[in-house]
């Protein structure tokens, strides 16, 4: 049969492509595409085979993957609601309509769904458009948020890299009309104190401004038909070597080999202040309206991120050019800095974990009357920080905590049930995060055994004795002290023992 043969050959691709030790990610989409293959052939006598296994682009996260998550969603919830933030949820899915158009080249990664009667629909791409979109819809003008929620890329992802079609973006965005860069140099204040928080190592926020980059395309001899093809291929520096990304330019992009070199020049360009000085002085540039707006608005920026005290952190950098057609001003990433060895003073960058910045007309392409709400605004990368602390915590080996039980309600002798639910009932309607066995008769041994396994600090046993003295043994499970506690000062006692310092 022709299917059975396609099948065979798909297996030897694959097989061919482990033994050539090829690229992990083109494995896993050969392997995928045969599952898929063998799926669809089915079984014997006409059975459907299940293929077990998540869609391609996404994965389940076991309880241990939950536990680091909801820490790294904790710190960074704190951060946006220390700066004022309230919270808004948007629906997974928007009109078709509502994303077209908003992403440049990245549009053809947007998940378009079926026609479900009469409404052509498609998942969010981000939280950004769908932000603006209830802006103009619900006509605020004013406002600073934080959405945390889930958007979906159809990108051939680098799973191992933490990059999926389904992922979590954390936004943080201020809305409205205010004097010039104190919004944004909170941001980007913000960004640093998540990346502090979370103790991820070195860092470095690259900064860079929209109209900087098309002043100096104007001065370069770029055509402006060409700016945002021209800005993405920009874009892609921090992944490709500069002599790949101008061999896009001139021969995909039919960029004269002149303006190309021109661009190469300033891209290579990175500081603070004395840059941004240096620059405004630049006999080309000076002389271009938008480059001016733009150096002048930087250089009030690091006047605000001096007063701020996060500068040396902080890199005007004219190779950073962010692909989404959206942004008009200040545009920001953060990126993991490693160093190579002790001996090299230089650090290399293991890719971005936030970024961001202004988008003044977004808002606008939404409102019948073409309003605008200016908006700044960041996202952080958080599946890529996810990778990173799994990662770290397997190296380490560290037990992480899949559960917060602060006392396991016990029994030495059998037939005790009814006092351990009496006990576990009061501990629970006092607020105490209390676990059970569910075994009539569980061997005290057991009973241990699985406070040590699970991470459980203390055990409160009952016993015929401990009933009649009108008290419960209080076992502390590190060290195997033991106290007998009065049933009434039991819940102080289990809530001071298990505070947090």
């Amino acid at each position: 049969m022709a299917e059975e043969a396609a099948v065979r050959a798909q297996a030897e691709a694959g097989r061919r492509l482990k033994q050539d030790k090829a690229d992990p990610d083109e494995i896993v989409k050969e392997v995928a595409e045969l599952l898929e293959m063998k799926a669809q052939l089915g079984g014997d006598e006409g059975k459907h085979k299940f293929v077990l296994k998540t869609p391609k682009g996404t994965r389940d996260y076991s309880p241990k993957q939950m536990a680091i998550r909801e820490r790294v969603f904790s710190a960074i919830v704190a951060c946006f609601k220390r700066h004022g933030a309230e919270v808004i949820d948007t629906p997974v899915f928007e009109l078709k309509e509502t994303l077209t158009g908003k992403y440049g080249e990245d549009s053809k990664l947007i998940y378009d769904l079926k026609d479900q009667g009469g409404e052509l629909l498609s998942l969010r791409y981000d939280l950004t458009v769908p932000f603006a979109r209830y802006l103009a819809m619900n006509k605020i003008t004013n406002i600073k948020r934080y959405h945390i929620a889930k958007v979906y890329r159809r990108d051939n992802p680098a799973m191992t890299r933490g990059r999926y079609r389904e992922f979590y973006q954390c936004d943080f965005d201020i809305a409205g009309q205010f004097d010039p860069m104190i919004p944004d140099a909170e941001c980007l204040k913000i960004v640093h104190e998540i990346l502090r928080d979370l103790q991820l190592g070195d860092f470095l926020i690259k900064v860079n401004d929209r109209r900087i980059l098309d002043g100096m395309f104007a001065v370069c001899g770029v055509p402006d038909a060409k700016f945002r093809t021209i800005c993405s291929s920009v874009d892609k520096l921090d992944k490709m070597p500069w002599e790949e990304v101008r061999s896009e330019m001139v021969g995909e992009k039919g960029l004269s080999p002149e303006a190309a070199d021109r661009i190469g020049e300033y891209v290579r360009l990175h500081g603070g202040l004395d840059l941004i000085e240096r620059l405004l002085q630049d006999p080309e540039l000076s002389q271009n309206k938008l480059a001016k707006e733009g150096l002048g608005d930087m250089k009030l920026l690091f006047e605000y991120l001096t007063l701020l005290g996060i500068t040396g952190k902080v890199s005007f950098d004219l190779s950073l050019a962010r692909g989404l057609d959206y942004y008009t001003g200040v545009i920001f990433e953060a990126v993991l800095l490693q160093q190579e060895n002790e001996h090299v003073e230089e650090s290399v960058s293991v890719g971005s974990v936030a970024g961001g910045g202004r988008y003044d007309g977004l808002v606008g392409m939404f409102d019948p009357k073409g309003r605008k709400v200016p908006c700044v605004g960041v996202s952080i990368g958080i599946e890529r920080i996810f990778s990173i602390l799994e990662q770290r915590v397997e190296a380490s080996q560290e037990k992480i905590r899949t559960t917060e039980t602060q006392v396991l309600v016990a029994s030495a002798q059998k037939k005790l049930l009814e006092e351990r639910l009496k006990l576990i009932s009061e501990l629970w309607d006092a607020g105490i995060k209390a676990e059970v066995l569910y075994k009539k008769n569980p061997k005290l041994l057991n009973q241990l055994q699985y406070c040590e396994e699970t991470g459980i600090p203390l055990v409160a046993i009952v016993g015929e004795q401990e009933l009649k003295d009108g008290v419960v043994k209080l076992r502390v499970v590190a060290t195997r002290e033991e106290v007998n506690v009065r049933r009434e000062s039991l819940v102080e006692e289990i809530r001071t023992r298990t505070s947090q310092p």
